[in-house]
């Protein structure tokens, strides 16, 4: 259960951004004013309202009928033996008639197709994390309507003789990838930092090519002891295919390069103590308790500041909001399954579904 809880609050933090929490423009300052409210959220009420709700209403007592299912089971082994129970959990014809068998059928008629507490705690994190994964990507929501486990997507047609549709109708486009600016920082000593772009290889006519990133040149790299001031030149273009080695072919390159660069960048400038103190200060310690270096933290400012191409949708609540009672109808509300289970479970599969859409509505109001 730990494992589900712990994927879903993974994916949430991803979602509100919060490896980007010492980023200070843009959305991102709007997003750290409210990231003390979305962690308290993501850490205390989500699971207390999941576990509020598991106590109460049909689910409580089926899960209390597990309970009782599963020690009058003990019971029974420890009376008769292992092999009055088999694999499956059925108890043989032999003792039927026993006060203890009894009341284990009985517990088991009432039991059919329900789940135990853990089991269906577990099962709503993993409907949540479902639900939302499918729509976040790469720091985006993208407007995929989805339609069935084999047609996936459907298109908002509404009998127009001619419709023009494409992915990202409903939503704006942000490009900042190639308005660039020198950057400079100073560190408490008084040492400054310059960040400069030496060259830049830009997409030309809006033709998309390559997945540009900026690559620090570490080797030219230089400290002016006299004005006290480090410069740090860039490239900004693809990386080579040595490069791709180094770090990596798909995700997290540009942190990649970052990290790379923390590490060889101070051991550019030598004893040059006083700049390598500058870079090498901690300037602040994220969510794990790790120390994160002025330098890293400017690295990873620049960078984003620079390549943070986004969409903004038109209406991100009434979007996810219709996809989410999709969801509800579509997958979670499976009637072969509850026709196999009986009425008597149907309370706890809607109070299941309650659960998802209460819950995943709190998380759509933060987005």
């Amino acid at each position: 259960m730990a494992d589900a809880i712990g994927k879903f609050q993974q994916l949430l933090r991803a979602l509100f951004q919060f490896d980007c929490a010492d980023l200070d423009f843009g959305i991102y300052r709007i997003m750290n004013h409210k990231r003390e409210a979305i962690e308290k959220f993501i850490e205390e009420k989500l699971p207390d309202a999941i576990a509020s709700e598991l106590d109460s209403g049909s689910l409580a007592e089926q899960a209390q009928i597990a309970e009782e299912m599963a020690e009058v089971a003990l019971q029974i082994k420890e009376m008769l033996g292992e092999d009055a129970l088999d694999a499956h959990g059925n108890l043989s014809e032999t003792y039927h008639g026993t006060r203890g068998g009894k009341k284990y059928l009985k517990l088991k008629k009432k039991a059919v197709g329900g789940l135990s507490r853990a089991a269906v705690e577990v099962s709503i994190y993993n409907r949540l994390y479902d639900f939302f994964s499918r729509y976040y990507q790469d720091g985006d929501f993208i407007s995929k309507r989805r339609y069935s486990k084999h047609q996936h997507y459907a298109i908002p047609y509404n009998g127009e003789e001619v419709y023009l549709h494409w992915a990202n109708s409903d939503q704006y486009y942000i490009k900042t990838g190639e308005h660039f600016h020198d950057y400079d920082w100073k560190a408490s000593d008084g040492v400054a930092v310059h960040f400069r772009i030496k060259a830049a290889d830009v997409e030309q006519n809006n033709v998309k090519g390559d997945k540009r990133f900026f690559l620090p040149l570490v080797d030219e790299t230089n400290y002016d002891e006299n004005t006290r001031a480090i410069a740090i030149p860039f490239e900004y273009r693809p990386l080579t295919e040595g490069e791709k080695r180094d770090y990596g072919k798909t995700t997290n390159q540009q942190e990649n390069i970052i990290a790379a660069a923390v590490d060889a960048i101070p051991k550019r400038l030598g004893k040059a103590t006083d700049a390598r103190a500058a870079l090498n200060g901690e300037r602040r310690r994220d969510g794990d308790g790790e120390s994160i270096s002025h330098l890293k933290h400017h690295l990873r400012q620049y960078t984003r500041r620079n390549t943070s191409d986004f969409f903004i949708h038109k209406d991100l609540k009434g979007f996810l909001s219709r996809e989410l009672d999709f969801y509800l109808k579509n997958e979670v509300l499976n009637l072969d399954e509850m026709a196999a289970i009986g009425e008597n479970m149907a309370g706890g599969w809607f109070q299941i579904m309650r659960v998802i859409k209460v819950v995943g509505g709190q998380i759509i109001d933060f987005l």
